[in-house]
């Protein structure tokens, strides 16, 4: 009888040793499937933050061929005259040249794009994010807005730009560029799942028509 009661005591031993690993198993892939979601809802949502930054990049574009394509003072200075839209010549009504949602910047809590200015730093920082995607060549403005390109800050050492793993995985609230803005980026300072132009940090990221 001892012997008998003893082997159930250790096949109940085993069964729980089994049931536990068991249990291990089914966390692990629990985990591994939350963050597969995670990262799939972080890409989408990058999707997205291209999608309607590129939007309002040729929003800023119509705004200023609308102005007159004549350097800073034909650029706007605030979202709402984007929103606002342009007049249509011989009309009373105004064309829409930005959606409401492309307004928003959905990496960011606040969702409030922040504002670049030619002369920003974080311009310097794209041109030469671009400079290292093109192998070395640096992007050409377009004809409409070379009269802006001699503005924008040159980095000497492209090659020591980058540094995109230093995110501090919240977001940026500074202030937007004080006048006229040639661009915008994300408030969000984490590291992106996708890349874009090379890009692996969402404030590096900057919609602009200037090359586009």
């Amino acid at each position: 009888m001892k012997n008998e009661s003893a082997q159930r005591h250790g096949e109940r031993g085993y069964t729980l040793v089994a049931l536990l690993a068991v249990m291990s198993l089914l966390a692990l892939f629990a985990m591994a499937a939350a963050s597969n979601v995670q990262q799939q809802g972080q890409r989408e949502r990058e999707k997205e933050a291209i999608f309607r930054g590129e939007q309002v990049a040729d929003a800023i574009r119509s705004y200023y061929r609308y102005k007159g394509a004549q350097g800073v003072n034909s650029l706007p200075t605030s979202m709402d005259q984007l929103l606002e839209g342009i007049q249509v010549r011989g009309g009373t009504k105004k064309l829409q040249i930005l959606r409401v949602s492309a307004s928003r910047d959905p990496l960011s809590k606040a969702g409030e794009w922040k504002l670049i200015g030619p002369t920003s730093q974080d311009l310097g920082g794209f041109v030469a994010s671009l400079t290292i995607y093109a192998g070395g060549v640096p992007p050409t403005p377009k004809r409409d807005f070379a009269a802006l390109a001699g503005l924008i800050p040159r980095m000497v050492d492209v090659l020591n730009t980058q540094s995109t793993n230093t995110a501090s995985g919240g977001d940026d609230t500074s202030a937007s560029a004080d006048g006229p803005f040639l661009g915008v980026t994300s408030r969000s300072q984490r590291n992106s799942v996708i890349t874009y132009y090379g890009i692996d940090r969402h404030d590096g990221w900057i919609f602009t028509p200037l090359f586009r």
